[in-house]
């Protein structure tokens, strides 16, 4: 497992099953009142894609730890109350059922904690450069489409993330 963690950020990359229960554990602490966790789960199927059997993840490894932490320091601007926030990725093949990512973010209240989560996993999906392969009864693909990675800025100009 590739990651950096300080005092109050986890991130990385991980070929292993994701510390799931641990990443919860982790963001705890007693100044907050919310934790909000998304675990994103390996499915076996997508829009037109009936008996998806494999799914295999690939990044740039080098941009992936600099760019959640971009995502990080952003989120704490935008929620100066987050106490704490992880991040870990999956990379290689992940069965059905297996956890592909994980996100925990940790606030006092709960309206931060829940808008940071989401600000994080969908920033996460436009900036950083993590590619999934799909395998299915009839073909396979890496993507819907291709993947155009921006920079958080543009995605904020943008409206596409939610602030």
């Amino acid at each position: 497992m590739e990651t950096s963690k300080t005092d109050n950020t986890w991130i990385g990359l991980s070929a292993e099953p994701l510390p799931v229960d641990e990443a919860n554990h982790w963001v705890s602490d007693p100044s907050t009142g919310a934790i909000v966790s998304f675990n994103g789960i390996a499915r076996n199927h997508s829009e037109g894609r009936s008996n998806v059997t494999v799914l295999e993840y690939e990044a740039y490894e080098q941009q992936v730890i600099p760019r959640l932490q971009a995502i990080a320091d952003r989120a704490r601007l935008q929620w100066p109350s987050i106490v704490k926030i992880v991040m870990i990725h999956r990379i290689g093949k992940v069965e059905i059922g297996d956890s592909a990512v994980v996100i925990a973010v940790s606030s006092p209240h709960r309206d931060h904690a829940f808008e940071a989560s989401r600000f994080c996993i969908d920033t996460l999906k436009s900036t950083v450069p993590i590619w999934k392969r799909e395998i299915w009864e009839s073909g396979e693909s890496w993507g819907l489409e291709p993947q155009h990675i921006q920079e958080i800025e543009e995605l904020l100009d943008e409206g596409e993330v939610r602030q």
